[in-house]
C-alpha cells in the first residue's frame, strides 16, 4: 500500500502522510455508494438540499482552522482568507436552481389522453477528482449539484490538499448526510485510472492537466460514462482604445497574479492597444512590484510560495527562454530575496517584446508571469487571441458593450468576460473549448450533466 504525502511549499517539508485506501476499501466504498444512492435518489430535492445546506454550514463554521491550513498546503496567503464566499455562493445558488432545473420538460403541444414529459435522472455514482489550486470551490462545483440531483458522490481529493478531502467528509457528516452518500477517498493514480477502467462509477469530472485528461479518457474508454473535463489554460485579456486603463491595470494584475498565478482562469497573456501600451505596461510594471513575496503565514505576505517546486521551475524555465529570446523582463527578481530560484518561492515577473514563438505565450503557466504585446485593432487581438490550444476565459476591456459582445463572438473561448477577470458565475456555465476540456459546470447546464433524461408517454385508456 503506498503513502500520500503533502510536501509544504512553505519550507519543502512533509506535512501530512495519508496511506492509500486499500483495494477492499475502494470496493466497499463503491459498494456502499450504490446501495445508498439507492435511497438518496428517493428523498424529494428539497430533503437533498437541506442536507447540502447543513453541509455548507458545517464547512463555513471551520474557515478560521481552513485559512492556515491551506496555506501549509499550497501556499496562499493568510491574508486572502478561505475560498468560502466564493465556495457559499455556488451553493446557494445550486441549492435555489435545483427544483427549476430539475423540474420535467412537458411538450408544448397538448395531445388529450396522453401524459409526456422528460425527467432529469440521476447518474448513479459520480466520481469527483479535485485540484489543489482552489481544493474547496473547484470540489464543491460537482459535489453539491451531484447530491442535490440524487447522485452518490466520491470524492478523490490532490495530494496537494489532501486535508480538503477530509474537511469535505468531517462536514457531510456533521450535516448528516446519510452513510454512503458521500465518501471520500485517498488513491494513488494508478487506483485511480483502475476504478475507472473497471467502469465503478458513472460520471467523473476532473479539473487538471490536458495530459491528465487525456489519461482519463484512456482509462474510462469503453465504460461509456460522462465525463466532465476542465483541463489547461492560457486566457487572454484585451484591452482596447476605449478601455478605462487604470481600472485595467488593477485588475489585470491581481488577475494575473493573484494565488501566485495559479488560478484555472488566471489572466496568461495580454494584448494592448498601441494607443495606450507604454502606460498600460508602465502601470502594469509599477503595481506588480509592490507585491511582497514570503511565508504565506505571514499577514504582510501578498504573494506565496507556489504549490510545488517543480511548479516553479516550469515558470522560470518559460521565462528563461523568452528572455533568450529577446523578450525584456521588467521585474528585479534580485528585490525578492525569497525568490532563491531554488525553492517554490517564485517572483512576479512581467515580459514584454514577447511573440507566439515562446512558450511563455503558448503554453500553460500556471504560476506569477504574464507576456504583453502590443495590437493595432480588434482584429489583431482576436488572432491572437485564438491563436492557442486552449480557451476557458477570454477578458476584453472596453467602454463598448455591444462590441464587447460583438469580439467575444469572434473568440475561441468558453466565457467571454467585459472589465473583469479570473470570477466563476455560478448562474453561467463554466465550460471550455479546444484542450481546455468538455462538458458544462454549475447554472441549470450543470445539472444537465449530472443527470441522464428520461422521457415519460403515458397513454390512458
Amino acid at each position: 500500500m503506498s503513502d500520500i504525502i503533502c510536501i509544504s511549499p512553505i519550507d519543502g517539508k512533509e506535512l501530512v502522510r495519508r496511506p492509500a485506501a486499500s483495494a477492499q476499501e475502494i470496493d466497499g466504498a463503491i459498494a456502499a455508494a450504490r446501495a445508498a444512492q439507492k435511497e438518496w435518489r428517493r428523498l424529494p430535492i428539497a430533503e437533498r438540499s437541506a442536507y447540502v445546506l447543513k453541509f455548507l454550514e458545517a464547512m463555513l463554521a471551520s474557515n478560521q482552522e481552513v485559512v492556515p491550513e491551506l496555506a501549509q498546503q499550497m501556499g496562499r496567503p493568510v491574508r486572502y482568507g478561505g475560498e468560502f464566499r466564493g465556495f457559499e455562493e455556488r451553493v446557494r445558488y445550486m441549492v435555489r436552481i435545483a427544483e427549476a432545473s430539475l423540474a420535467p420538460t412537458v411538450p408544448d403541444d397538448d395531445r388529450p389522453g396522453f401524459k409526456r414529459m422528460i425527467k432529469r435522472e440521476p447518474l448513479g455514482i459520480v466520481f469527483v477528482i479535485a485540484p489543489w489550486n482552489y481544493p474547496f470551490m473547484t470540489a464543491v462545483n460537482t459535489v453539491a449539484p451531484a447530491l442535490i440531483a440524487g447522485n452518490a458522490v466520491i470524492l478523490k481529493h490532490a495530494a496537494q490538499t489532501i486535508l480538503v478531502g477530509e474537511r469535505f467528509q468531517k462536514a457531510m457528516d456533521a450535516a448528516g448526510v446519510p452513510k454512503g452518500v458521500f465518501q471520500n477517498l485517498v488513491l494513488t493514480h494508478e487506483q485511480t485510472s483502475s476504478l475507472l477502467f473497471r467502469g465503478l462509477v458513472d460520471h467523473t469530472n476532473f479539473t487538471g492537466s490536458v495530459a491528465g485528461g487525456r489519461a482519463i479518457e484512456q482509462a474510462a474508454a469503453g465504460t461509456f460514462m460522462s465525463l466532465g473535463l476542465e483541463l489547461g489554460g492560457k486566457d487572454p485579456a484585451y484591452v482596447r482604445a476605449d478601455a478605462d486603463i487604470d481600472h485595467a491595470i488593477e485588475n489585470l494584475v491581481d488577475g494575473a497574479f493573484y494565488n501566485s498565478g495559479q488560478c484555472c482562469c488566471g489572466i496568461e497573456r495580454i494584448y494592448v492597444h498601441e494607443n495606450h501600451y507604454d502606460r498600460f505596461v508602465d502601470g502594469f510594471v509599477s503595481l506588480t512590484s509592490q507585491y511582497v513575496l514570503g511565508n504565506p503565514l505571514d499577514e504582510a505576505t501578498t504573494l506565496g510560495p507556489m504549490a510545488n517546486v517543480r511548479f516553479a521551475n516550469w515558470v522560470r524555465k518559460q521565462t528563461g527562454e523568452a528572455v533568450a529570446k529577446g523578450a525584456t523582463a521588467h521585474i528585479d527578481v534580485a528585490k525578492y530575496p525569497a525568490d532563491t530560484g531554488k525553492t517554490a518561492y517564485l517572483a512576479p515577473q512581467v515580459l514584454t517584446n514577447v511573440d507566439h514563438s515562446m512558450s511563455v505565450m503558448m503554453e500553460e503557466s500556471f504560476g506569477p508571469v504574464v507576456g504583453i504585446m502590443k495590437v493595432r485593432s480588434d482584429e489583431d487581438a482576436v488572432r491572437l487571441m485564438n491563436d492557442s490550444p486552449y480557451g476557458l476565459t477570454a477578458a476584453i476591456w472596453t467602454q463598448d458593450l455591444d462590441a464587447a459582445e460583438r469580439i467575444g463572438g469572434e473568440i475561441e473561448t468558453g466565457t467571454v468576460f467585459m472589465n473583469r477577470c479570473d470570477y466563476l458565475d455560478p448562474g453561467l456555465t463554466w465550460t471550455g473549448v479546444k484542450d481546455t476540456g468538455r462538458g458544462a459546470g454549475l447554472s441549470r447546464l450543470g445539472y444537465e450533466a449530472l443527470t441522464q433524461p428520461k422521457s415519460y408517454h403515458l397513454r390512458t385508456i
